[in-house]
């Protein structure tokens, strides 16, 4: 999601830096998900174009005259058009000098691969702005996904009775009642522990040689054996924070924080590496453990089953909605959420891998000396501001680019 994002945003940048009309971006098939949503699928497309209206001219779709420019057109031929030479973090300067001629030459350019092609530093403060606009403000999920993640959010504040039903109406006017009595606070948890995470960690989680076996297997498979990991024992990659965190790290991280069994927790996540035996430890320790398919039912889950990009936007609502917001390790929607949530005040945990990754390879540590040695690592992780520095996103640390100085 964060990639995602952050494509987007940059998109609309560039088209400003050249003072061109931007189409809504096409979004490239996932290569593990497999999954085909479209910008429309995904984004309220009238209010995104509606917010940058004063800033950027945005149409929905390339224009008859211009499709000879499309990879359709071409086929597998060269599109004279299609700049792929962008270098990773370009200057606004790179972008006048390469693409600009370009777009004077046919009347449109196509910038493809576009990830990361867009600096973070020197940048114009009118580009930066128009950034965090795009970011915060123009960028809001299609009504279903809205719809669907607020009844997710409710049913979370205002828990079902045993006689309530999931996404019937009685249960829609109990929780009405319920609000009068007082709303019930939950945590959201993205856990990241599919099979990718754990194969690509090249860290070992319990599960003797058998499990190292398989994961080595899947790395030679998916990543042709080129992971960076394989070269360091587990030790080795525990110790500098590398490896992510089990869900029953993460439960026992959660329980040194202070959160109890009384702990409303929402797990945000695709597939879990090892099922439900996985979550199991989590789940004893903290049994008020709901997802998306717990708190909804089928008929509601039914337009966006099996779109990876649907599934993920519905919890990052969630997530956004949360009174806590805390990642099992950091990534894509780790990065995202941060900075979202520091731009809207509030509370988001960061785990300290490398203090956790040493304390869970020291067997010898009493409860109370690990609860201790936590709270007092993370006291400044809380979601506490942090300025962003020299090369890192803005998308992730929008302080000062994207808030007001104090």
């Amino acid at each position: 999601m964060y990639t995602l994002y952050s494509k987007i945003c940059d998109a609309v940048a560039v088209a400003k830096i050249l003072n061109a009309t931007l189409v809504i971006p096409y979004l490239e098939v996932n290569s593990v998900w497999q999954d085909s949503s479209t910008f429309l699928d995904i984004f309220d497309v009238d209010h995104f174009i509606n917010v940058l209206k004063d800033e950027v001219s945005i149409v929905k779709e390339l224009p008859d005259e211009f499709f000879w420019s499309t990879r359709e057109y071409y086929a597998t031929a060269i599109r004279a058009n299609r700049i792929k030479t962008t270098p990773i973090h370009a200057s606004a300067n790179w972008y006048i000098d390469n693409v600009l001629p370009v777009l004077e030459s046919y009347g449109i350019a196509a910038i493809a691969p576009f990830s990361h092609r867009l600096a973070f530093d020197n940048m114009p403060k009118d580009i930066q702005r128009l950034r965090c606009k795009v970011n915060f403000q123009a960028l809001v999920f299609v009504p279903r996904i809205r719809e669907l993640g607020d009844a997710l959010i409710n049913r979370l504040r205002y828990p079902p009775g045993d006689d309530e039903v999931v996404g019937t109406k009685h249960f829609k006017d109990v929780s009405n009642a319920k609000r009068k009595q007082g709303t019930g606070n939950f945590v959201v948890l993205h856990l990241r522990f599919d099979k990718d995470m754990a194969a690509h960690s090249a860290c070992d989680f319990g599960g003797g040689k058998a499990e190292k076996l398989a994961l080595a297997k899947y790395r030679q498979v998916i990543w042709q054996g080129r992971v960076l990991n394989s070269q360091f024992t587990d030790e080795e990659l525990r110790s500098q924070g590398r490896c992510p965190l089990t869900p029953e790290e993460i439960g026992l991280l959660l329980a040194a924080l202070g959160f109890d069994n009384t702990t409303r927790l929402y797990l945000a996540s695709h597939k879990v590496y090892g099922g439900e035996v996985r979550i199991s430890t989590l789940r004893s320790l903290f049994p008020l453990l709901e997802n998306k398919k717990s708190l909804s039912s089928s008929e509601e889950r039914a337009s966006i089953k099996g779109k990876a990009s649907l599934l993920a936007a519905v919890d990052y609502y969630v997530g956004m909605h949360s009174d806590i917001f805390i990642s099992a390790s950091p990534g894509n929607m780790h990065n995202a959420m941060v900075g979202h949530r520091t731009y809207q005040n509030l509370k988001t945990i960061r785990p300290n891998m490398a203090l956790l990754g040493q304390l869970f390879l020291n067997k010898s540590l009493t409860w109370p000396e690990f609860q201790e040695t936590v709270v007092e690592g993370h006291k400044n992780r809380h979601g506490q501001i942090r300025l962003r520095k020299s090369e890192q996103s803005i998308y992730t640390y929008p302080t000062p680019d994207c808030m007001c100085n104090a």
